[in-house]
């Protein structure tokens, strides 16, 4: 905005035309936001079902598992038409003449990514989904580390679990060492002392 005073037409009409483009740059950014935002939440959200599908027991256990996701699901939903309402209460603010801050926009759409987050991620789906990863994760490192174990033995170079033996034995060695310093340290004093 420029720095000459509001009491000119013409300067007013162009600080209000500044102060609305600006408005609609950072109200299109945060809509954007909110779309990626709500893109990478139903992802989750979708995945989360497919992993638990996979690990419920019974039809009545996956039931139980779908019905407490789109609760979960529903009040996410709720959490971000309650963040669009806010918005439109703000800009209308701003359409009347009252300072808002265009970080507030974000902070808005922030707070509701959390809580909305927050909701899905406390259902059995959710954490079923994310227990089913973790496993497969966990079997893949598993699958890498014995595939990496049969290639250094193949070709020659000490594994892990060589080189564990081999501390191992390096520990019994000077406990060893240190028994038989220990000995002859009282051989020694016993010699001198005659």
């Amino acid at each position: 905005m420029s720095n000459t005073s509001n009491t000119d037409p013409e300067t007013a009409s162009e600080n209000w035309t500044e102060m609305m483009e600006g408005m609609n740059d950072a109200m299109s950014k945060s809509i954007e936001q909110n779309m990626q935002a709500q893109a990478a939440f139903m992802e989750s959200w979708s995945n989360a079902f497919d992993g638990a599908s996979g690990g419920a027991e019974s039809g009545e256990d996956m039931e139980a598992v779908m019905s407490e996701g789109m609760e979960g699901y529903g009040r996410a939903q709720e959490i971000w038409m309650d963040a669009a309402e806010r918005m439109v209460e703000r800009v209308t603010d701003a359409a009347e003449g009252e300072d808002v801050s265009i970080t507030e926009f974000r902070d808005i759409w922030l707070q509701s990514a959390n809580e909305a987050f927050g909701e899905v991620m406390s259902t059995t789906a959710f954490a079923a989904g994310t227990g089913q990863t973790v496993s497969q994760m966990m079997e893949l490192q598993q699958q890498a580390d014995d595939l990496t174990q049969e290639t250094l033995e193949q070709l020659g170079f000490a594994t892990s679990e060589d080189v564990e033996e081999i501390g191992a034995r390096l520990i019994e060695l000077e406990r060893r060492q240190h028994d038989v310093s220990k000995k002859l340290d009282r051989v020694l004093e016993e010699l001198d002392g005659e």
